[in-house]
């Protein structure tokens, strides 16, 4: 093939199923199940973690660690690596577990009365929250349904090769969804079936705070429905999204699309995260004049903040320094800071204040001192600061008083006089002896 070719080829893979052939497997861990009686005569179940490979290829592939479990999802109408968004398998957490169908007596659509299978589910997380996957594995048996008993699983050995096709897919994009208050939301969830004109049921269900409550469901063999905020048309295309018109703390919770195709059955979580910012305030002016000697209060106070989880700390600086390039000091840190109680607001948000008092003296004149405000999934703090002059007492006071003494003193005197006038003439009568 020539480079033109090479690169046409590479181009149209690309585009087509986003560079899926970079990605040939990946490490998983398998969940497996063994089921026993214990001394009570109960069955009781042991979870054993056994490292696996999931491998991409076709039937007659080696396997990469031979010494590993090995599912070989190979090729079929549905390539599993097509929802994987050309992921690196560093940002992949990959764990199988075995997949227990109800005997309803529904086959799945495409096989043969004959064919009996045993099921795996695979979910596939990014690190980093950007999605979830869910597949569905079905391994052709010559075993018939009783043997899909859990109880009698048949045992799968290190180094077995399990040849496997995927036959539906659910993702969400949205595995973690934060918002503020007021705004709207969308709850990612798709799905696809390797047939077509699936007879597919959908619900969401919330769950808050140990409750469970319904949102929409719709049932894919009477088309019957319940609630709203899904797209009905979009179900016809895969689409299963949910849509959240106002968002409000009594929202906040976690979203499970469930997603229903006869034998089969899935689920992926979207968790919606109210995030509210706090409003930060000071109750002075961003410069305050007092006298030395003075006691005053300042306080800082956050406002209709959510979640609850949210840091005061106040500093003093001298601007006058803290502008050096170096040998500037640090910020010192006030250690007789108080909090208020917290105040639930109406709309579920929270209002919290930090204050301290502080007897002015000239040390303080010309400082500054800041109020800085972390809150929960906020990147960078809040920052409100005031600069604090301390002038000396004035002599106001003094002369005041001894003004109004005096006007005291001579009004008592003017009112005196009359008494006095009298008492002096009566002290210049000429005496009659």
């Amino acid at each position: 093939m020539s480079p033109a070719s090479k690169l046409i080829a590479y181009l149209c893979v690309c585009t087509g199923v986003q560079c899926i052939h970079h990605l040939s497997w990946l490490p998983c861990m398998f969940t497996d199940e063994r089921v026993f009686i214990n001394q009570e005569g109960q069955h009781e179940t042991d979870f054993q973690h056994r490292d696996s490979v999931l491998q991409f290829g076709k039937a007659g592939d080696s396997p990469v660690n031979p010494r590993a479990i090995t599912f070989l999802a190979t090729g079929s109408k549905l390539e599993l690596r097509r929802y994987l968004d050309a992921a690196e398998a560093d940002n992949l957490d990959c764990e199988l577990r075995r997949f227990r169908i109800e005997d309803t007596g529904v086959l799945w659509p495409g096989l043969d009365p004959q064919e009996f299978s045993s099921w795996f589910k695979c979910t596939l997380k990014h690190t980093k929250e950007h999605y979830t996957v869910v597949g569905f594995l079905r391994l052709p048996t010559n075993q018939p349904p009783a043997g899909e008993d859990h109880r009698n699983w048949p045992p799968i050995s290190d180094g077995q090769m399990l040849t496997t096709t995927v036959t539906m897919v659910m993702k969400t994009e949205t595995p973690l969804v934060q918002k503020g208050l007021g705004l709207p939301a969308t709850l990612h969830c798709q799905f696809v079936v390797d047939h077509k004109r699936p007879k597919v049921s959908v619900e969401w269900i919330l769950q808050r705070r140990g409750e469970r409550r319904k949102l929409f469901s719709r049932d894919g063999s009477t088309g019957e429905t319940e609630g709203t905020g899904v797209d009905r048309g979009g179900l016809s295309r895969g689409v299963a999204s949910y849509q959240v018109p106002y968002t409000k703390i009594n929202l906040e919770g976690m979203y499970v699309c469930s997603v229903s195709a006869a034998p089969l059955s899935g689920t992926v979580d979207v968790g919606l995260q109210i995030f509210e910012p706090p409003r930060v305030t000071l109750n002075m002016d961003p410069t305050v004049t007092v006298p030395e000697g003075s006691e005053h209060k300042f306080s800082c106070q956050a406002e209709n903040y959510y979640p609850l989880d949210v840091e005061f700390t106040w500093s003093e600086t001298d601007p006058a320094v803290s502008g050096q390039r170096v040998g500037a000091p640090l910020p010192k840190t006030l250690n007789n800071v108080l909090l208020s109680s917290h105040r639930n607001n109406g709309d579920g948000t929270y209002t919290l204040s930090a204050f301290f008092y502080i007897r002015a003296t000239r040390e303080h004149s010309g400082k500054q001192f800041t109020c800085i405000v972390n809150h929960k999934l906020q990147r960078l703090p809040i920052k409100k600061s005031f600069i604090l002059t301390v002038e000396e007492p004035s002599n106001l006071g003094f002369h005041l008083g001894a003004t109004v003494f005096l006007l005291s003193s001579l009004g008592l005197l003017y009112m005196m006089l009359p008494y006095l006038r009298r008492a002096w003439r009566q002290t210049n009568q000429r005496k009659p002896y």
